[in-house]
């Protein structure tokens, strides 16, 4: 570290003969190294990505870190039937006692297939400064999209990022389809992935919570109605609601939904302040401020 006087083997000086003043320079260099350490940790802050791992992470998360989401959290989510999933989810967990925070709102109206939802997101913004989150999901368009169409869905987020800085803007990738690795689902939500890690934005992966079953299990060729849920909870314990609320999950099995209000709660939390042990804090521009 420049500043510092290390004497090399055999030199003596009166900078070594005094143990106080060598205290005082080993104190220095202690603090030095904590501030660099500090420095580093926060360049290392990023976006965040949810996916299956993160509805896993569910049962972690502290009640202090939910308050905090509750309290700070003021969003706009806007989707039609296989967006609903999401918000259907947590209103399962509400009836364990996960109750949704009152700022939330749940707009089942249009979804990102709509050609106007970014002028629809602006009125709703300027009739709602207190806004801290904006969330749509897609309802199959991006089993369809070409790669031109994806990045201007990736432009609109971004011109909206840069007109509203104090609002948190969650990109998300589209259901499954069956059609695998090979389809065009799978090559534009790994366009969205690539940008939001590259980037560091916020990712809601509905795909990949949708592909893995709590094991870690992969199917990759799975539907929108996740076939692997069935046989899970066959052989699991499931929630005790989910056979009230099977065929309220549209399209897909009540664990599916039950799953991605896990993750929209880690979501929440996460955007709150918590930082889970050993996962890199999100950007200080990406928290939800009251």
């Amino acid at each position: 570290m420049k500043g510092l006087f290390l004497p090399s083997h055999g030199q003596t000086s009166e900078k070594t003969a005094s143990p106080g003043a060598w205290a005082r320079r080993m104190a220095l260099a202690a603090v030095l190294a904590m501030v660099l350490g500090v420095a580093a940790a926060s360049a290392q802050a990023a976006g965040l990505v949810v996916d299956h791992a993160s509805a896993g992470t569910f049962a972690t998360i502290p009640q202090s870190a939910l308050a905090a989401a509750r309290q700070k959290t003021v969003a706009w989510y806007t989707h039609t039937s296989h967006g609903s999933q999401l918000y259907q989810g947590m209103v399962m967990l509400a009836d364990e006692g996960y109750d949704l925070p009152p700022g939330f709102t749940d707009n089942y109206d249009t979804d990102l297939g709509n050609a106007e939802w970014d002028t629809l997101t602006r009125t709703w913004l300027d009739a709602h400064p207190a806004a801290t989150l904006v969330m749509w999901s897609w309802c199959g368009q991006l089993s369809g999209m070409s790669e031109a169409e994806v990045d201007g869905y990736l432009a609109k987020m971004q011109a909206l990022e840069a007109e509203y800085p104090g609002v948190v803007f969650v990109y998300m990738t589209g259901h499954l389809d069956g059609s695998g690795p090979s389809g065009t689902l799978y090559r534009n939500n790994d366009r969205i992935r690539a940008f939001c890690r590259t980037n560091a934005k916020v990712l809601f992966d509905f795909a990949d919570i949708e592909s893995y079953n709590p094991d870690g299990a992969y199917f990759p060729d799975g539907s929108d109605a996740c076939e692997w849920c069935e046989t899970w909870c066959e052989g699991h314990a499931c929630p005790a609601n989910c056979t009230t609320w099977y065929g309220d999950c549209a399209h897909s099995h009540c664990f599916n939904c039950y799953r991605k209000g896990q993750a929209a709660w880690y979501l929440l939390a996460r955007l709150a302040g918590w930082n889970p042990v050993g996962t890199v804090p999100v950007n200080a521009s990406l928290l939800l401020f009251e």
